[in-house]
């Protein structure tokens, strides 16, 4: 067998195992929580959404053009939909979630947006009646805790008056904007899932363009340098693009419910990586958070109901 031959039964080796693909997908999301912290300075908030999901809509429409072809008319009907689903998951999550970065520190931003199955699963109760057993909501109590020591750094006099960090708040709205994103997916095209994403992304593309003329015309707007120009590769290929491809293998692989357990992986990697990039100190209070929200998150996951 030639050198050739061995690389490629390696590399088929990893893309059909779904535990490295999840792990790399979770690594690699995590690894957007520094990214996004490293912006600040570098290129604006407005535009790192705008080209973050240009590029992967270009990239995407490059290599997935005939797929693409084939099943344009299965999404044309559902535009509106998806519209809507790129403003919550993409556009509005990404907005909120680049700003927020000039507020709050890269670990509060892991341990927050952790906390987005949590709100998934309390929204499902709330708007679908979906079922919730006695040990999901005290995982979802827990994880709440969690986020709460995170948001006030420990400082109840913080909860007691509300005075959380903006960035901190507006992490919060994002993960709700990208629960209701999940919620409305099973009323999704039936389509292939790399087209359904290439749609997303198009959707997410062309809503963020008010947002860089608003950017603009405040004087807000930050053209990137190199260094901006690094992490919009970065964010754009592999956060945006390949983790995206890879958990959709995974899921193919093991199913939505066994893959939405690594999801737990990505504030853990996204604070070590906070850490160990920006330097940022990892504090008693962060690490107490970080146990309550990925605590909360295993209780929840072991508590739900047989049938789900």
């Amino acid at each position: 067998m030639n050198t050739s031959s061995r690389l490629s039964g390696r590399l088929a080796a990893l893309t059909g195992n779904p535990y490295v693909l999840l792990v790399f997908t979770t690594f690699f999301w995590g690894g957007n929580v520094p990214a996004g912290r490293l912006a600040v300075g570098e290129i604006s908030p407005m535009l790192v959404v705008f080209l973050r999901w240009l590029f992967a809509f270009a990239l995407l429409g490059l290599f997935a053009r005939r797929q693409i072809r084939e099943e344009f008319h299965m999404v044309l009907p559902a535009w509106r939909l998806i519209v809507v689903l790129g403003i919550l998951g993409y556009t509005g999550f990404n907005a909120l979630y680049y700003s927020a970065a000039h507020y709050t520190t890269g670990v509060n931003i892991a341990i927050i947006q952790g906390s987005t199955p949590i709100v998934i699963l309390l929204l499902g109760f709330l708007i679908y009646r979906n079922r919730m057993t006695s040990i999901q909501l005290a995982g979802a109590v827990l994880t709440i805790i969690g986020v709460l020591v995170s948001a006030s750094h420990g400082d109840w006099q913080v909860i007691a008056h509300l005075a959380f960090n903006k960035g901190d708040l507006w992490l919060l709205i994002a993960s709700i904007a990208y629960a209701f994103f999940t919620l409305l997916l099973r009323k999704r095209p039936p389509c292939s899932a790399l087209v359904f994403f290439t749609a997303l992304a198009a959707a997410s593309c062309l809503t963020s363009i008010p947002l860089v003329i608003w950017e603009a015309w405040t004087g807000n707007l930050i053209w990137p340098g190199l260094k901006g120009w690094l992490l919009i590769a970065y964010i754009a290929v592999l956060p945006s693009l390949f983790c995206q491809i890879s958990y959709i293998r995974a899921v193919e692989l093991v199913g939505p419910a066994r893959a939405s357990v690594f999801y737990n992986l990505v504030p853990v990697f996204g604070a070590l990586l906070s850490t160990m990039i920006l330097g940022e100190a990892f504090s008693l209070f962060d690490f107490i958070a970080l146990g309550l929200v990925i605590g909360g998150i295993l209780l929840a996951e072991w508590g739900k109901p047989a049938t789900s």
